[in-house]
């Protein structure tokens, strides 16, 4: 006896209904609590499976009419994605996270389809302490600004999102303390301790910046947005021998240094502002070159 499957609409014209879910579903978008980051992601890949779906009407037709049509049109995008585009597993999941909303908003259906398995992350991509070295001598180079901006990427961990979204009153430093006021992921908010260097490096861009309120990073065009801080720490990297440096192996390397500094786990997850433990495990293995270093300590002669 086979079940009967109830349309939802016509086969007639996929691209249509496509685009009238990715309507539907931008709409949403407009008015969700979703990281900027993550709807201008959303959108785009919502985007991407419409425009590929239109070109693979005929062989989904039923991809609007109901929840197996649309499971199976998915299916085979994901299967398309893992192919031919040079995307990460990660990518792919959002991806298919971004395409299981404009079928929950716009036709109403919930979809479940498989996610591609993510690899285990290994040991982040730190710095070496010589290159730390080089790369804060390097910012100091090139002025206050950019010397402030790798102190805060490299002494206070923080994503090249939360270091763009910085205004003044976000910075507090007294003559022995500081803090600074991280806006993460959604509306999470969480104050990091700056240890004295970065005290130093901020409160010398403070000085030639002036008091007045707004954007703490400032060029000539207002604010420095997330491109424009991205492109001073590839200066740095390149002005100090680091090819292809990014504000995230800046990261990294806060990350990694708490733990070798005898922070835990749970420490380590509240600094960097990580929603899981899991995540802040990965600081925690150590790479052969560590190791080897390890090996060569304890028992030395």
């Amino acid at each position: 006896m086979s079940a009967t499957v109830t349309s939802l609409h016509s086969s007639g014209d996929v691209g249509r209904f496509a685009e009238q879910a990715a309507a539907t579903v931008g709409r949403y978008l407009d008015r969700c609590k979703l990281a900027a980051n993550t709807v201008k992601a959303y959108r785009r890949q919502c985007a991407a499976y419409v425009a590929w779906l239109t070109r693979n009407a005929a062989k989904h037709p039923d991809a609007f009419t109901d929840l197996v049509g649309a499971e199976a049109a998915v299916t085979a995008w994901r299967k398309h994605l893992i192919r031919s585009a040079k995307a990460s597993p990660a990518s792919i999941n959002q991806a298919l996270a971004a395409v299981t909303l404009l079928y929950e908003h716009g036709p109403q259906l919930r979809i479940t389809v498989k996610r591609v398995r993510v690899p285990r992350p290994g040991e982040p991509d730190a710095l070496s302490s010589a290159q730390q070295g080089k790369a804060e001598r390097a910012s100091l180079r090139r002025g206050a600004r950019d010397a402030a901006i790798i102190a805060v990427l490299l002494y206070a961990g923080a994503r090249v999102e939360e270091c763009e979204r910085l205004d003044l009153d976000d910075v507090a430093i007294t003559a022995r303390t500081g803090s600074i006021r991280l806006h993460g992921k959604g509306d999470e908010v969480h104050d990091v301790p700056l240890p004295a260097v970065a005290r130093e490096r901020l409160s010398a861009w403070i000085a030639e910046r002036g008091n007045q309120p707004g954007p703490l990073w400032t060029g000539q065009r207002g604010r420095l947005t997330i491109s424009g801080i991205t492109q001073v720490v590839l200066a740095v990297g390149e002005a100090a021998g680091i090819k292809g440096l990014r504000p995230h192996r800046l990261r990294h390397t806060y990350g990694t240094r708490l733990r070798q500094g005898g922070a835990d786990v749970a420490q380590v997850q509240a600094l960097l502002g990580h929603a899981s433990v899991e995540t802040s495990a990965r600081y925690f293995r150590a790479g052969a070159a560590e190791q080897a270093e390890i090996v060569d300590t304890v028992f030395e002669q």
